[in-house]
């Protein structure tokens, strides 16, 4: 069985990151996604709100460096929760557990300077590594030359 999806879209609120009583990371954040078609009547995209839920380093990763407005890939599994509201009704709600999670959008004019304390690469889920936006080596695209490369 096959249960893997990818949306993109904005985030309609900053995220909220929590610990469990085993002290593991959790954000929880929505994203706002446009329809591909419009409706008919009023020739305007619907959009949907997803619910999205990051465990751990993702979690982390999406707390430090998402806030409301950004845009955001999301990619992960879709899950289904039953929950009983407080009137006793059982309820069904849907949401997707990110595997992982990236920017979907170039930096906005007040993320130009990187933070004081972030000052190397920044650990995505999965160990993955990435340098912070903007930064590259003076050299960016030109072959390295430092005797270590074996042709």
């Amino acid at each position: 069985m096959l249960n893997h999806i990818t949306v993109m879209g904005r985030l309609t609120r900053d995220p909220e990151l929590r610990h469990t009583q085993a002290n593991v990371p959790v954000a929880s954040f929505s994203i706002a996604c446009d329809r591909d078609f419009k409706d008919k009547t009023t020739g305007e995209r619907a959009t949907d709100f997803i619910d999205i839920v990051a465990w751990r380093s993702t979690g982390e990763f999406v707390s430090k460096y998402f806030t409301k407005g950004r845009m955001a890939v999301v990619s992960g599994r879709l899950q289904m929760r039953d929950w009983t509201d407080k009137e006793g009704n059982k309820r069904r709600s849907a949401e997707i557990i990110a595997d992982s999670v990236y920017f979907g959008d170039s930096k906005t004019k007040e993320d130009q300077e990187p933070p004081a304390s972030a000052g190397g690469p920044v650990e995505a889920a999965g160990g993955d590594t990435f340098g912070l936006p903007g930064d590259f080596s003076p050299n960016f695209g030109e072959p390295a030359d430092d005797g270590s490369l074996p042709f």
